[in-house]
């Protein structure tokens, strides 16, 4: 197989920075039209119109109205900070927890390291959502309960990769002479190894927000999440999905919310993963 020319590298560089550009620039306009979502909504998303009830899709009501004639465009909208920032807060807290755990028993020894690697092996035999539900049904239900149940079942794989990750940079030429120059532990692992072994965990995260999205929409959808009728999209497609045949736009809109905020952080994950690998001439 031929190997690549110094100018088709280059090219490869320039679509894949034009990639990241794009889906960082739609992911970043989400995250930030999520947290102004209260000042986007056309309408109170809270507000019933019982004389309004089950609109059509018009120039008044873009997404129609649901069974309360509450405007649907506006709790999409309205919705959209507390699906997204919890997304957010779930993945954030479990890469952290986890990078945390993998790093120290890389660094611990063999014995710590066992007793902790076990234990996520424990987690990681059960099945991910049936154990997340058991744990949200333990809890009482709840948005905050749903990202603990979740954070429970998925901070194994960060602490696989950062452990793995860490082995690696550990006995490095320059983790030695670091070492030799009387670098502390501390020093050691947030100026030497974490700055090393972070393009992998970003990456994991990244890929994660779409699936961490799916997961706590399914829980909400099950009754174990946000509760009604606080606008979240998995519990506004719970709360309407008797009305799919006859009303459909009133579950679809949520729906829709759901599978374009997936597309687009699962395409910024995957231009991520693309512009960190070294092949591609970073």
């Amino acid at each position: 197989m031929r190997e690549p020319t110094v100018r088709t590298q280059k090219i490869h560089r320039n679509y894949l920075k034009i990639r990241l550009i794009i889906f960082g620039t739609l992911a970043l306009a989400l995250v930030i039209a999520s947290y102004f979502s209260e000042s986007l909504c056309p309408y109170d998303p809270y507000l019933q119109d019982l004389g309004n009830a089950k609109a059509l899709p018009s120039a008044a009501h873009l997404f129609g109205t649901d069974r309360y004639g509450r405007d649907m465009l506006s709790r999409v909208i309205a919705g959209s900070k507390t699906s997204i920032y919890s997304t957010l807060l779930l993945v954030g807290f479990i890469m952290v927890f986890g990078t945390m755990v993998g790093i120290f028993c890389a660094w611990s020894g063999k014995k710590t390291d066992s007793i902790l690697m076990r234990i996520s092996d424990i987690f990681l035999a059960f099945p991910g959502l049936v154990f997340a539900l058991a744990v949200a049904a333990a809890l009482g239900g709840g948005v905050h309960n749903a990202i603990i149940a979740l954070a429970a079942i998925s901070w194994p794989k960060y602490a696989r990769v950062a452990r793995s990750q860490t082995l690696a940079q550990k006995e490095t030429v320059y983790i030695r002479a670091a070492r030799l120059s009387g670098c502390g532990t501390g020093k050691l692992i947030l100026k030497h190894i974490l700055p090393n072994i972070f393009g992998p965990i970003l990456v994991t995260a990244m890929l994660d927000i779409g699936t961490m999205m799916m997961e706590l929409a399914g829980l909400s959808f099950l009754g174990l999440g946000a509760k009604p009728p606080v606008a979240e999209w998995g519990s506004m497609m719970s709360d309407t999905r008797n009305l799919l045949t006859t009303h459909p736009w009133v579950t679809l809109a949520p729906g829709f919310a759901i599978f374009v905020s997936v597309v687009i952080f699962n395409l910024l994950g995957d231009t991520v993963r693309d512009w960190l690998d070294p092949r591609n001439g970073r």
